[in-house]
């Protein structure tokens, strides 16, 4: 097992997930390899209250809370420019439309596979450079 990540040490990070004992994990291993989790959030209400007040560098982002649709939290990373992976069970056509190229981790992961994939998250292009042109 992979204990820690020198691209995630010292990375703040928010995860949305509606499940509190899967939160509460994924917490723990992404601690465990250095990143900081300054908070979790388990409906949009919550996650868009912490997009708003908080400051962090990244975000897992469970493309289902409950049944609620997660555009508005996707939109206001992007807007913020913080990058973002989805954490799902689902596949991309269950993503929202405008942000279907965004990389999904797919439920259920290992411990190295949510390390690498959060790492991953901030090689890749900006959330505001996947949003379409209008």
């Amino acid at each position: 097992m992979q204990t820690s990540s020198p691209v995630l040490s010292g990375r703040r990070l928010l995860i949305v997930e509606d499940e509190l004992l899967v939160a509460m994990d994924n917490a723990a291993e992404l601690e465990a390899a250095g990143a900081i989790v300054v908070g979790t959030a388990g409906n949009v209400k919550e996650a868009l209250r912490i997009v708003e007040t908080a400051v962090f560098d990244g975000a897992l982002l469970d493309a289902n809370l409950n049944g609620e649709s997660v555009d508005h939290i996707a939109a206001a990373l992007a807007d913020r420019n913080v990058p973002f992976i989805f954490v799902s069970g689902y596949g991309p056509e269950n993503l929202p439309p405008a942000f279907a190229a965004t990389p999904i981790l797919g439920k259920p992961f290992s411990h190295d596979e949510l390390v690498k994939a959060t790492a991953a998250m901030f090689d890749s292009a900006s959330p505001a450079d996947r949003l379409p042109s209008t």
